[in-house]
């Protein structure tokens, strides 16, 4: 499965506790990332300072669901799963 364009959930529902731009201590689970454009596009994708958590994943259906609502859905839900 291809990324898709604009959705920006795996930018928004996730917490990453690593530091990266505009992000010095992180961004919490629910936060939107401050690299997302207002189209959601990532300012740091295939930059080397993009984190290697958003750089390792990789869309699957699974995650991603059928649209950006349901991504969001299941994605909010991993992370409350996992913290």
């Amino acid at each position: 499965m291809e990324c898709r364009l604009h959705c920006g959930a795996c930018c928004i529902a996730p917490s990453i506790s690593s530091s990266f731009p505009n992000h010095p201590n992180g961004k919490k689970a629910g936060e939107r990332c401050k690299n997302l454009t207002d189209d959601n596009l990532c300012k740091l994708f295939g930059k080397p300072e993009r984190p290697a958590v958003c750089h390792d994943f990789k869309a699957v259906e699974w995650v991603c669901g059928k649209d950006k609502h349901q991504a969001m859905q299941i994605l909010t839900e991993l992370e409350t799963l996992t913290n």
